[in-house]
């Protein structure tokens, strides 16, 4: 019997609450608006910071961008400097309001795939029949069941991107498929049978609910097969639900 024992889950909670905390204060400490990063520049310009130094590591002025300043300041291209800062706030805006989610993303998507990747080692043990490992079956069985809460988790992370809460991936961005549009990408283009949202959605709920049938059932075996000792049916059924499990992780993974 594997226990954990009681300061190691106070000191498990100690950390979830810290890093509930650190996110919620990421999303707070993001702009609000592209007028609050307008604000933020026009401080940071104001303090002889020079364009954007306080964004530097969201942001890079071209040499097209040094040409397009040279050019408005001399008089020629007024409205075209005025286009240009209004991209570079819409940019900045973008770049800043995104790492909070990035962060978000990065850290559910780790811990997920920790979970996944026990699931299919889990399933590579009973397939292979290894005689070594059923000793650490319950604490494969452990790791794994964190994948229906991080499932949920993923699959509401994924939805609210979808619903354009965020702009981390570049194939979400408006006119990517457009021929003309300033955001135009040939390559996105050609994949939008597969690169859309609503297929997108479809494909990430499918997998996360293979995934955790598998989980479900060959917990429920392993339980099952210890009631019954005796017995290899509970066994026999782990076995091909496995090896049907490794073809469909093969295929979504």
């Amino acid at each position: 019997m594997y226990k954990v024992s009681s300061k190691l889950k106070i000191f498990a909670f100690v950390l979830i609450g810290l890093g509930a905390l650190l996110t919620i204060g990421g999303f707070l400490s993001a702009p609000a608006s592209e007028d609050a990063v307008r604000e933020m520049l026009a401080h940071d310009d104001s303090h002889g910071d020079g364009h954007g130094a306080a964004t530097t590591d969201v942001h890079q002025v071209s040499s097209g961008d040094v040409h397009d300043d040279a050019h408005a300041s001399e008089g020629h291209g007024e409205s075209h400097a005025s286009d240009h800062d209004s991209n570079h706030v819409e940019h900045v805006y973008h770049q800043l309001s995104n790492k909070p989610w990035s962060a978000l993303y990065v850290a559910c998507f780790f811990f997920f795939m920790i979970a996944l990747g026990c699931t299919a080692f889990y399933a590579i043990q009973k397939v292979a029949q290894a005689g070594w490992s059923p000793g650490l079956f319950r604490v494969m069985e452990g790791i794994s069941s964190y994948l229906l809460v991080g499932g949920i988790l993923m699959f509401l992370l994924l939805l609210a991107t979808g619903l354009g809460a965020n702009h981390i991936f570049t194939w979400m961005n408006p006119g990517v498929a457009e021929v003309g549009h300033e955001n135009y990408d040939a390559l996105v283009a050609g994949k939008t049978g597969f690169l859309n949202v609503p297929f997108w959605l479809i494909r990430a709920g499918a997998f996360l609910v293979g995934w955790n049938l598998y989980r479900w059932n060959i917990r429920k075996f392993s339980l099952k097969q210890d009631e019954e000792p005796e017995g290899n049916v509970w066994y026999k059924k782990g076995f091909k639900h496995s090896a049907m499990f490794l073809v469909f992780f093969i295929v979504t993974e």
